[in-house]
């Protein structure tokens, strides 16, 4: 046997069997299956209002989309965009829009003007919908470029269309489209690994996939059932809580209850009020209940799973949470958006459970493969060797959106997705991952991973959050500096928190510098915007 067989042969697999998969079905006949169980069952409630949607409801109301689509003219493989918040609208508009052959681009509406234009334009949307709040970001590009623009309010500003055109629309009028399973479905942004953002193709068959590997089979890896509720406070514009929120609570028939954004009293009082049973966060979230005196005073013992995904939950935040969660199984998930994007999953989550080790990620889903490669040489590593993740099964995406380079650059001849992320597996299957590729820092050689440094700050009383970046040094290379935001009324010091992580780690790993700042700036997803830490580190930031 070579050398390359020998590398080609290190792969790992979940400790699950591989299951059924229909492939056959498109996003939403495979979403609504099984409603014919539990059509009058809760299928969405507004948490701002408390309207609840049953399941026949919303399958009744995407199709009323869909025709509605057609009556304005979009046709299978066009592009709509969704700039809007957390809302039954946006689900509405995403699942009509599978109905109809269509495709969904998710856009963040706290983008600038800019962003979102940009996006409009890379993706040849023909129709916004939005908030008539967002209006004045999108109105001029679409008056001039001929694009539809509709808003959920009521009345609608002058020149919109009414998102209700839609939902009165008859859904026995909506065209007959035959879905190729390959078609793409979703169309979220991601820079990947490297870059700019770039439309990330999703398809009916890779989401399928994704959300079958999750909660599907005799003992799914994320054990959801029909008489669960799930809290949506994560943005259903990234592809987090599209998939293991929305599309895996309607899957398994639960009811998902539907928060706008994060506050943490409205967020304690929902759970409370609703007895939510699964809580998917990302760690901003869980370092807010981890540090708010009022989580004692609400009753949140109906919550039996915390999962944790889109950035690395330290050891010490998780067993800070864990305390105010008396009855949860916590543990992390890993995802990318390119990877469709659940890569793997704690199996703590199953139905039949597995016992888990803290600070790990669980076990790659099943029905794919995950390999960990060299990153000098690409060679293919085993147990306890750190280096890049890739994975390679039908729930990855189909490529970037008109950039074949940047596709090729991400899949692989071999068809393995490179995700830019640096971890291990070690003798038990579990994944750890270690950082980014690209956010190691370098001192001397030696590699500082930002966030196990992150971990140790968001342990001190006195520090509410905190993101580490690599500032250049002559002698070292790079070395670790913080940004810190302090808890009210701390007067803790730079020298202070220094000394605070000089007595826990390596020297190289010992912090050189720390600005006080008021808030960390994060994408919706929980992810630390590292480039902008950067720009104002460059930029000389006052101390």
């Amino acid at each position: 046997m070579d050398t390359k067989t020998k590398q080609e042969d290190i792969r790992f697999r979940s400790k699950l069997p591989d299951i059924y998969i229909p492939k056959h079905l498109p996003l939403h006949s495979y979403c609504f299956e099984n409603i014919s169980k539990y059509s009058t069952k809760p299928c969405l409630i507004n948490g701002t209002s408390g309207e609840v949607y049953t399941y026949e409801e919303v399958e009744l109301t995407a199709r009323k989309v869909a025709s509605g689509l057609n009556n304005l003219g979009i046709r299978q493989g066009d592009t709509i965009m969704l700039l809007l918040p957390n809302s039954p609208e946006f689900v509405f508009a995403f699942i009509g829009s599978s109905f109809s052959g269509a495709v969904s681009t998710m856009a963040n509406p706290f983008f600038t003007a800019a962003e979102v234009v940009k996006q409009a334009k890379a993706s040849k949307a023909k129709l916004i919908i939005t908030q008539a709040c967002y209006l004045d970001k999108v109105r001029n590009y679409a008056e001039e470029n001929a694009v539809k623009v509709m808003c959920i309010d009521t009345p609608a500003p002058e020149g919109c269309l009414l998102f209700s055109e839609l939902t009165k629309a008859d859904e026995k009028d909506m065209l007959a489209v035959k879905i190729n399973l390959d078609d793409v479905v979703a169309l979220p942004y991601s820079s990947g690994t490297t870059g700019l953002p770039k439309g990330v193709m999703l398809t009916h068959k890779g989401l399928v996939t994704s959300v079958a590997q999750q909660v599907d089979g005799e003992n799914p890896n994320l054990y959801i059932h029909s008489d669960d509720v799930i809290l949506c406070v994560l943005p259903l514009f990234h592809i987090y809580s599209l998939n293991s929120v929305l599309l895996c609570g309607l899957r398994a028939g639960a009811a998902i209850l539907i928060m706008q954004k994060f506050e943490i009293l409205p967020f304690l009082e929902l759970i409370q009020k609703y007895k939510v049973t699964i809580g998917p966060f990302v760690p901003p979230i869980i370092l807010a209940i981890a540090k708010s005196p009022a989580v004692g005073k609400y009753d949140l013992s109906s919550i039996r799973t915390v999962m944790s995904g889109a950035a690395p939950l330290g050891k010490e935040l998780e067993d800070a949470v864990r305390m105010k969660f008396p009855n949860a199984k916590l543990g992390q998930g890993y995802g990318m958006t390119e990877a469709g994007p659940v890569l793997a999953m704690c199996l703590a989550f199953a139905k039949e459970p597995f016992e888990i080790k803290s600070g790990a990620c669980g076990t790659v889903v099943r029905n794919a493969e995950m390999k960990i490669v060299d990153t000098e040489t690409g060679a293919s590593l085993g147990r306890n060797q750190t280096g890049e993740i890739c994975i390679r099964g039908d729930q990855i995406m189909k490529g970037y959106l008109n950039d074949p380079e940047a596709s090729e650059r991400t899949i692989d001849k071999e068809g393995w997705l490179h995700t830019g992320d640096i971890g291990f597996i070690d003798a038990d299957d579990e994944l750890f991952i270690v950082d980014r590729l690209k956010e190691i820092i370098k001192y001397k050689g030696f590699q500082v991973a930002p966030a196990e440094i992150e971990a140790l700050l968001h342990n001190h009383p006195n520090i509410s959050d905190a993101a580490v970046i690599p500032m250049e040094d002559e002698q070292a290379g790079e070395v670790p500096i913080a940004f810190v935001v302090i808890s009210n009324g701390s007067s803790i010091t730079e020298d202070e928190i220094k000394q605070f992580i000089s007595k826990q780690v390596i020297f190289y790993k010992r912090i050189n510098r720390v600005f006080f700042i008021d808030a960390i700036p994060k994408s919706p997803s929980g992810k630390i915007l590292r480039k902008d830490l950067r720009a104002r580190l460059a930029a000389g930031v006052p101390n």
